[in-house]
């Protein structure tokens, strides 16, 4: 095999490892309950690999099945030695038609790649 070849699949093999592990913010339970008027409290418990301020989970969404993000919950700050934690936002609007909505978590280093929920709407 030549150094060239070599060299590409070092890299290739680096690229598919820091994909592997990027986005380290966890989905990993959700709960979502109906509110009058019609839309939706949506509680997200999220596990994530916090160091501080310099890295954590900095968001929470909501999305429609087109990937169309329809909320977003903000995290103003670390949760180092709240590990899992769960957090809501109500007044959720979900556009009529759909029947389920995919939960996703952003972390401030790493972005986005941590386990996703895909999950159905109470009452339709």
């Amino acid at each position: 095999m030549s150094a060239g070849r070599t060299g590409l699949i070092a890299a290739a093999l680096l690229l598919v490892a820091a994909e592997a592990t990027a986005g380290t913010a966890d989905v990993v339970a959700v709960d979502i309950a109906a509110e009058a008027g019609g839309s939706y409290r949506v509680s997200v418990t999220i596990r994530s690999e916090e160091t501080g301020w310099d890295k954590y989970a900095d968001r929470w969404e909501v999305l429609g099945p087109d990937g169309e993000i329809l909320a977003i919950r903000i995290l103003h700050h670390p949760h180092v030695g709240e590990q899992p934690f769960t957090r809501s936002l109500g007044g959720v609007e979900v556009p009529a038609g759909i029947d389920q909505v995919t939960l996703r978590a952003h972390d401030s280093l790493d972005g986005y790649g941590g386990g996703e929920m895909t999950v159905p709407l109470p009452g339709r």
